[in-house]
């Protein structure tokens, strides 16, 4: 081996070195915030508890009945359904992205969250209206059948228009077409647990149920896994269709198989949250800047981890800023979100 040889895989090895220095310390820093927001979380409400009090009521639940009822029944479920529905609208915003080729692709950009949430509020004012409450099962299932049809019609345009620009516009008008139906058929109810999706449709954590975070967790992490199993074709995918096929992927299967996983995370999401805006643009791009990478293996699991962290900061925001009166999570994570998005954008122009 000669000297110029030698120093070229030094070169190498040390650059190979800092990548994965940076990835893991990226890593770590993500799981600590996560950690700091799940106590701060915990410990924001009426209830101010020290960290050893959570500590005992956590592990042994031990400690003041009220506490403890409060941390358990209301608390919790609440915290890990911001954590793992927020992880979900960013694994779901990333396939978008991967399928159309564009970073600011997005469930409730192109409209899936607002025909997800049309097709739910539907479906629950049909079954109360007869005296029936809507199941997480039927909540899910309708959400998806709505997430499906706006994804047909975001598919159908994108055949007819070229330009990504195009696309976008379309995605937003048909959200606002889903929300203004929404609002109509809501506003005018009479019964008043009907009413009272109101509040759900602007999109919110709360009154989550132990039940709910079983059910979205099953479905939540089933999906993020087999996205996670999908990582070397989607990673062919990225550089190209005709590079994908060379590499023997089924190029019309696995772009099915997008549509499918991204439609069953976003559509869970507003199933039991209702919509929430600019999680699944946003931290993707972030992600990608800060690992300054788009390797599947690694994005994936760091956009279900920056998700948890940017929904749980949000939630916190929404709960605690203007208390007793809360926010709803979309208000709070469009502050944040938008931001970016104008940004990647600009970079777009910029670039052009």
């Amino acid at each position: 081996m000669t000297q110029t040889s030698r120093i070229l895989q030094v070169a190498e090895e040390d650059g190979r070195g800092r990548k994965a220095l940076r990835y893991g310390v990226s890593f770590i820093v993500l799981s600590a915030l996560l950690l700091i927001l799940f106590v701060w979380n915990v410990n924001s409400g009426s209830v101010d508890l020290t960290v050893r009090e959570i500590a005992e009521i956590l592990l042994w639940r031990r400690g003041d009945e009220t506490a403890v009822n409060i941390i358990w029944q209301i608390r919790l479920p609440r915290i890990l359904a911001a954590m793992i529905l927020g992880g979900a609208l960013s694994v779901s915003g990333f396939l978008l992205q991967t399928f159309f080729h564009n970073p600011i692709a997005g469930p409730f950009v192109l409209g899936i969250s607002s025909g997800a949430k049309l097709v739910v509020a539907l479906s629950m004012i049909f079954l109360l209206g007869r005296g029936i409450t809507a199941s997480s099962a039927v909540m899910v299932l309708s959400a998806f059948f709505g997430s499906m049809i706006s994804m047909g019609f975001v598919l159908a345009v994108s055949r007819k228009v070229r330009q990504m620009s195009m696309l976008v516009i379309c995605g937003v008008m048909i959200s606002y077409i889903c929300s203004a139906v929404t609002d109509f058929v809501v506003t005018f109810a009479d019964d008043s647990n009907i009413v009272n999706l109101h509040n759900w449709s602007l999109g919110s954590f709360s009154g989550t149920t132990w039940s709910n975070v079983a059910v979205m967790t099953v479905i939540v992490f089933s999906a993020v896994l087999l996205t996670f199993l999908l990582s070397k074709p989607i990673g062919a995918y990225q550089l190209g269709e005709d590079y994908a096929r060379n590499l023997g992927v089924n190029v019309r299967v696995f772009r099915v198989c997008l549509i499918l996983l991204s439609s069953v995370l976003s559509a869970c999401v507003t199933a039991f949250a209702g919509p929430v805006s600019f999680v699944g643009i946003a931290v993707p791009h972030l992600v990608k800047n800060i690992w300054r990478t788009s390797k599947p293996i690694l994005v994936v699991p760091a956009c279900f981890l920056g998700g948890a962290v940017f929904c749980l900061f949000c939630d916190l925001i929404a709960r605690t800023v203007f208390a007793p009166t809360e926010l709803s999570i979309s208000s709070v994570t469009a502050i944040f979100g938008a931001p970016v998005v104008i940004l990647i954008m600009i970079r777009r122009r910029k670039t052009a």
